[in-house]
């Protein structure tokens, strides 16, 4: 299968996520408030502006190598329980294509395959699965739909399209959950009614990661 998507498409998706987070952090900061630390969008900005400082050296490395430094930044500047979490998708995400050479893109299938290591190892780290209020909610509804609509033959932006729709149901269902994990879990009930922020995040992340793929 040939390469659809470019090294330049994974770089762009870097650049893209810091503005991003920047513009977002008050709003994923005021989610955090009502049922965390407050910190959520803070911690983000706090790192995705260490990414930011060392992202044209990093341009140079292949896709795995840059996806991992960017990881490693997010790991060692983002506080809480965003930190490893973020830190670990974006650190596994380039496994799977670690022995390109630096200007090599990936193929569909190679695409799919980094996706589920990324979210495999969210839900491994944080021992979580769907329904307990967390980013696991847009995360792992949007994988199987990335899956399954691979498999039928979808391209990938189509395909990846279906998981950010999959994501963002997800999002919406995680507001009349009950927690149960995570700081929230302290609130019960009173957590109901409120968005998850790192599903909420998670969302727009995938989103970004769609929209800057070329049309087939």
């Amino acid at each position: 299968m040939a390469e659809t998507l470019s090294k330049e498409y994974f770089v762009k998706v870097i650049e893209d996520l810091i503005p991003w987070i920047e513009d977002r952090k008050e709003y994923f900061t005021d989610l955090d408030s009502a049922i965390g630390d407050a910190d959520h969008g803070i911690n983000l900005s706090i790192g995705f502006r260490e990414v930011a400082s060392h992202l044209d050296e990093w341009k140079n490395e292949n896709v795995a190598t840059l996806y991992k430094n960017v990881g490693k930044a997010l790991l060692d500047k983002v506080g809480g329980s965003a930190g490893p979490l973020y830190g670990s998708f974006f650190m596994k995400f380039g496994v799977p294509v670690k022995k390109k050479g630096p200007d090599e893109g990936v193929t569909d299938d190679e695409f799919v395959a980094m996706m589920d290591k990324a979210i495999s190892i969210i839900q491994k780290r944080g021992k979580s699965t769907t329904g307990e209020k967390t980013m696991n909610d847009t995360l792992m509804p949007a994988l199987d739909a990335l899956k399954a609509a691979h498999a039928a033959g979808d391209d990938i932006k189509t395909a990846m399209g279906k998981a950010v729709e999959a994501g963002k149901a997800g999002l919406e269902s995680t507001r009349n959950m009950v927690a149960t994990k995570g700081r929230a879990m302290r609130l019960g009930e009173r957590a109901v009614g409120h968005l998850d922020p790192g599903a909420a995040s998670t969302a727009e992340m995938l989103e970004i990661f769609y929209k800057d793929m070329p049309d087939a």
